[in-house]
């Protein structure tokens, strides 16, 4: 049925040329013939295109479909003490998608100390941007210590990289890149980049504008918590933290701290939209995560379990024990171990 209207639509155009160059010389007979026979293949091939998109993943609306409100709800409810993420990531995604032709690729990068949220949020652009979420064939992940593990290959690296987004651009320009430990690739890769996330219209004929990139890294980490533990010490409340507090020095410490942002040229061109500032979880944060953990499991949810699994943890600083050194990243380790006890 949708395969015959995509070849009924391919006829009628075809049709109406023939009916301008009925009365004319348009079309010599050998011309003639090689028009209507490539409006036979050409009807075909959309034809069975569009059959092959109904079952398989294609560059098409039916498989990138943008749920803003879910995209929204998704961060409000999974994602804890993080205000700044809400407001930054919600804004700027939708922005970017919204744009027929945005001037440039989006480009985000979370900082903050592991367990804080920042693979979690990319798993929620990507679910809410693609109907195949992390596994959609536009979706790309690298993890600098398995794709980019030697600081001496930084050139091949660099070559290699440019290759791939050109790549996979090719194949759909709506492409959402991911990149994980971004403080421990190799000074100088990332910058391989800057063609496809600068102002420029197309690239070796590709439109790279309606990509987003994103880069998850530890750098920042330190400033991050210094400030949100000064506020703490003042006694403000966090969501009062903003980021004129955070943007300048997140900046300064990926500039500056060892790692593949170090020095680098996208940093220098403020070719970066958005520095997002993941804070650092208190114990009623990771209480939080292990209740949706204990929801995700179907375990009932019970207090004294929750408090168990959160005293596993370890908090600092010692004088006040404010944070989760390792923010809410082994809670489904540390559930299950304690579920498993209870049976």
């Amino acid at each position: 049925m949708l395969a015959s209207k995509f070849l009924l639509t391919t006829f009628l155009c075809g049709y109406l040329c023939l009916l301008q160059c009925q009365n004319s010389t348009c079309f010599e007979p050998v011309t003639m013939g090689l028009v209507v026979g490539g409006l036979g293949l050409a009807g075909i091939y959309a034809g069975v295109e569009y059959i092959r998109c109904i079952r398989y993943e294609c560059c098409h609306p039916q498989w990138i479909q943008a749920n803003f409100s879910g995209l929204e709800t998704a961060l409000h409810t999974k994602l804890h003490g993080q205000h700044l993420v809400h407001e930054i990531v919600l804004r700027s995604v939708r922005n970017h998608v919204k744009k027929v032709s945005p001037k440039k690729a989006l480009v985000l990068s979370f900082h903050g100390w592991t367990g804080s949220g920042k693979n979690f949020v990319s798993k929620i652009i990507a679910e809410h941007l693609y109907v195949n979420g992390l596994k959609s064939r536009y979706v790309h992940q690298f993890i600098a210590t398995l794709h980019f593990p030697h600081e001496d290959l930084s050139k091949i690296y660099q070559d290699d990289l440019r290759t791939w987004i050109r790549g996979n651009i090719s194949k759909c320009e709506q492409s959402l890149f991911i990149f994980d430990e971004m403080d421990k690739m190799p000074p100088g890769v990332v910058d391989a980049l800057k063609p496809f996330i600068d102002y420029h219209d197309h690239v070796d004929g590709k439109n790279f504008r309606r990509s987003i990139f994103i880069f998850l890294s530890n750098t920042g980490g330190q400033e991050i918590t210094s400030k949100a533990f000064e506020f703490w010490k003042n006694g403000l409340e966090r969501e009062r933290i903003t980021m004129k507090d955070m943007e300048k020095l997140i900046r300064l410490g990926a500039f500056n701290e060892k790692g593949g942002l170090k020095h680098s040229y996208i940093i220098e061109r403020h070719l970066i939209d958005f520095h997002v500032p993941f804070l650092p979880l208190e114990r009623r944060h990771v209480k939080e995560c292990i209740k949706d953990e204990m929801r995700d499991q179907n375990a009932i949810l019970d207090n004294d379990i929750i408090e168990r699994v959160a005293d596993e943890l370890i908090y600092y600083p010692r004088s006040s024990n404010t944070y989760s050194t390792s923010g809410c990243k082994r809670i489904s380790q540390l559930l299950a171990t304690e579920l498993e006890k209870n049976l």
